[in-house]
């Protein structure tokens, strides 16, 4: 861990979720590396690195997508289990949808719950800035950043405590990005804790409250955004920043 392994100091007891000597492998190789973390409840993280790092592999160890090959998830200071797992949700790269209406998809995910649907599924789509005359239009014929939003609507229609975004804005266009980044900045002012994934540096210095830098599947620096942007600790992260640094 580096000297900067936590946000807040005083804040320190309110941690959320832990991992603790995480370590994943695949055949031969290590990649997740002895990985140790802390994330408080309160700030919006963004988890940052050079490719190959860790950082999807991470998020997905995080909500119990893989199990590690050693070391534990904590979250509450329990280890992670399906109860927790159904406070959380995940959207990835690309989006993940039914081949039904853009409304079908989120009356598959609200199935069961006691909430008026059709209500519910309007507010979803304000929420997430899609109007609700494309209720019935097919999912698969939105836009890219449409598709996306409407992801975001699903993985938020359960209303999580902890949503995990894994570089949702990566191959859209800078107005579709800017209205997602808005949705997720609505989330997070609703207390959901926000993990966000992104190799997009004015995209990290606009969302994060801290930052999580990962190199070589372990965390060499996690603190406060304007720290690690101004003065990075390690040289790794100056590297990185700069444009300059090359795994090999």
């Amino acid at each position: 861990m580096s000297p900067r392994d936590t946000v807040g100091g005083d804040e320190a007891t309110a941690s959320l979720g832990e991992a603790r000597g995480l370590v994943y492998r695949a055949g031969n190789a290590t990649l997740i590396d002895g990985l140790d973390l802390t994330l408080e409840k309160a700030g919006l993280t963004v988890v940052m690195g050079p490719n190959g790092a860790g950082k999807s592999l991470l998020l997905r160890l995080l909500h119990g997508m893989l199990t590690p090959t050693a070391g534990e998830v904590l979250w509450d200071g329990r280890p992670l289990d399906d109860e927790q797992r159904r406070r959380q949700a995940m959207v990835f790269q690309r989006p993940v949808l039914l081949r039904r209406s853009v409304a079908a998809n989120l009356h598959f995910v609200l199935e069961g719950t006691r909430r008026r649907q059709r209500e519910r599924v309007v507010a979803l789509l304000e929420e997430v800035g899609l109007g609700h005359h494309l209720a019935d239009k097919p999912a698969r014929l939105l836009s890219g950043g449409e598709q996306q939003r409407l992801n975001l609507a699903r993985a938020l229609a359960l209303e999580p405590g902890v949503l995990f975004l894994d570089e949702p804005t990566a191959s859209l266009d800078p107005g579709s990005t800017a209205a997602i980044e808005e949705v997720v900045r609505h989330a997070h002012g609703n207390g959901t804790k926000i993990i966000f994934v992104t190799h997009d540096l004015g995209q990290a210095r606009r969302l994060a409250d801290d930052v999580v830098f990962l190199n070589r599947g372990r965390v060499e620096e996690h603190g406060p955004a304007r720290e690690f942007f101004e003065h990075p600790v390690t040289r790794a992260a100056a590297d990185y920043l700069a444009g300059r640094l090359i795994l090999r």
